[in-house]
């Protein structure tokens, strides 16, 4: 199954996208992906409307979100019931792990405020994967401390592309062992049944994705005001 676990869409209400979750859907399906998921932060995007539209064009969605907890970003997929758990803070994500959710650390050694750098060890034991970001090359590679830990500590790696362009699919993503069917996937994640594909970016690609992500940042800030 190829699967990519990190989406964002227009739908999200912190970061300027100029995609609906429908064109990312076209996109990821275009791509030859069986399954996605959108984790716009803090909300989640899906329903029933929105996966009818992937199925008929192969597609199984995934629902999930882009949590802030203590400050840090946090993946959480399938979550009971479908709705986001009210917790704010790293220490309760205890309180939710296991069953039919995957709780995954994003980008964790990335130099944003928000990504869980030394928080990952801390609260390692509630993570069942660690993201292998797209955003790198030869020469800058801050998934090289993730892989270590993940080695270290036994936990699956997972590829995946925080797509803010639709350009960003397929330069990352994930092979899962697994029946096209959420709990096969969210079992064989967990179960390390994961294989990471990945193209290092070039240079002129990496600061198209830097002034993007600035400019998306000037834009998000103006449209609030």
């Amino acid at each position: 199954m190829k699967v990519d676990l990190h989406a964002h869409s227009a739908e999200d209400p912190k970061d300027y996208i100029n995609f609906s979750a429908r064109k990312l859907i076209d996109r990821a399906a275009e791509l030859g992906f069986d399954a996605l998921a959108i984790t716009n932060h803090d909300i989640i995007t899906n329903n029933s409307e929105l996966e009818d539209y992937a199925a008929l064009r192969g597609l199984l969605l995934i629902p999930g979100a882009e949590l802030t907890l203590s400050g840090k970003h946090v993946l959480l997929l399938n979550p009971e019931g479908g709705v986001i758990p009210k917790i704010k803070f790293l220490e309760e994500l205890a309180e939710i792990k296991g069953g039919s959710s995957l709780v995954i650390a994003p980008h964790p050694y990335y130099p944003g405020l928000k990504c869980l750098r030394s928080k990952l060890e801390t609260h390692l034991s509630v993570f069942d994967a660690i993201e292998f970001s797209f955003f790198y090359n030869h020469f800058l590679n801050c998934n090289r401390k993730a892989i270590q830990i993940a080695q270290r500590h036994g936990k699956p790696l997972v590829g995946n592309s925080d797509c803010h362009n639709l350009w960003q699919l397929g330069f990352t993503y994930t092979l899962v062992e697994a029946e096209k069917s959420i709990p096969s996937i969210v079992s064989a994640v967990k179960g390390g049944k994961t294989e990471v594909v990945t193209s290092p970016l070039p240079v002129w690609v990496m600061a198209r994705v830097a002034l993007n992500f600035a400019l998306g940042d000037r834009l998000k800030v103006h449209l609030r005001v």
